[in-house]
């Protein structure tokens, strides 16, 4: 019983730093996409200043979407995300996102294979956070996939569920188990 207690009390721990860190990150990087908000109004011809308020823009960007995953970590630790539950099609909400990552996996030399079976398939889910998964799969077979070769995607059913799988070859050997690569 205590040790349930102390993991309780480090995972409020855990919560409470991710949200303090992100709101404490938050204000000076609104400051910064601001500023390079108005860096880019200024339409300078030096293609130098071009090239680094483009970088700056990027950058900046790409933090803030961290600092807006670590709030989501906290809210989802503490069990305080909120779940907007709606009738989703799910073949069509993967083709969808699989459709703004095709640049990227031609980029990384993937192939998608995909088996969805016939849409409509309706799931109940939270459209946006659903999307968010979808594209952090996506992301990863880009991120990770050995180049040239397939990416296996299907839709299962398994009894009453419906699962979304992705298969791939890593590049990398991979070291770790499956429990620890989903952790």
């Amino acid at each position: 019983r205590e040790k349930l207690l102390m993991e309780a009390e480090k995972e409020t721990m855990r919560a409470n730093l991710l949200r303090a860190v992100s709101h404490d990150l938050r204000t000076p990087l609104t400051s910064i996409i601001n500023y390079v908000d108005l860096i880019k109004r200024e339409h300078t011809d030096n293609p130098r200043i071009q090239a680094y308020v483009e970088v700056l823009d990027s950058k900046s960007q790409r933090l803030k979407h961290l600092t807006e995953d670590l709030l989501e970590a906290s809210k989802v630790s503490s069990g305080n995300m909120q779940v907007c539950w709606a009738r989703i099609d799910l073949v069509q909400m993967i083709s969808q996102v699989g459709g703004e990552f095709q640049e990227k996996l031609e980029q990384a030399d993937l192939k998608v294979i995909p088996n969805l079976g016939t849409p409509p398939l309706y799931i109940q889910s939270d459209g946006r956070l659903l999307f968010r998964v979808l594209e952090n799969l996506y992301n990863n077979c880009c991120k990770y996939a050995m180049p040239g070769t397939r990416v296996y995607l299907s839709v299962e059913h398994r009894g009453d569920k419906i699962a979304t799988v992705f298969r791939n070859i890593s590049e990398q050997p991979l070291e770790k188990t499956g429990a620890e690569l989903t952790e």
